[in-house]
């Protein structure tokens, strides 16, 4: 009896790429990620991931894993914001639980400090805008993100954040309410 002879390294190594599907999700996810890498990294960052590079890989990994489910390829962006915007909500839920377990909590000077050169770049009124926004609710400051910066309409925003859009109407008006008197009370 003859053994079969052994398959050459590279083709032992190389994953199973050989089928069109195969070929066609990994086409489409390095395209994904061209266009849309920056703005899901900037995303988490206003949402106020403490780590968004891997709040936005984690996201990436998702909809590779989920590709062949879903319904809608053309969604994809989509999922992927909705992805980095529910990691995000999740890792500021874990964080909030870790610190109220914590037997020494921080005190302010251990808080994390922004270099001078951000500090000096960074106009007073944006600093006092976005100190407000990181204050806000997290539905608050996801429903104002998602429309201001990213221009997403309200029924994309419903849909991002599996809520009515009567919800996204109101998370709105009371997140644009707390910044309005924030920057009043600046003035």
């Amino acid at each position: 009896m003859q053994e079969p002879s052994p398959q050459p390294l590279a083709e032992a190594l190389a994953p199973a790429l050989q089928d069109p599907a195969e070929l066609e999700r990994e086409a489409a996810l390095a395209r994904l990620f061209e266009l849309h890498y920056s703005s899901m990294l900037r995303l988490a960052v206003l949402l106020g991931a403490d780590d968004p590079e891997n709040v936005v890989a984690e996201s990436y990994y998702q909809i590779y894993r989920r590709w062949r489910r879903l319904r809608d390829v053309e969604a994809a962006e989509a999922y992927l914001r909705s992805t980095v915007c529910n990691l995000t909500r999740m890792r500021i839920r874990h964080l909030q639980v870790a610190r109220r377990h914590v037997e020494n909590p921080p005190s302010p000077l251990d808080e994390a400090v922004a270099s001078a050169e951000s500090t000096a770049l960074m106009r007073d009124d944006q600093r006092v805008l976005i100190d407000a926004l990181q204050r806000l609710p997290a539905r608050q400051r996801e429903a104002l993100v998602l429309r201001h910066w990213l221009g997403l309409k309200e029924g994309e925003i419903a849909a991002t954040m599996r809520i009515s859009c009567g919800s996204v109407k109101t998370h709105m008006a009371r997140g644009i309410a707390a910044l309005n008197k924030a920057m009043e009370a600046r003035r």
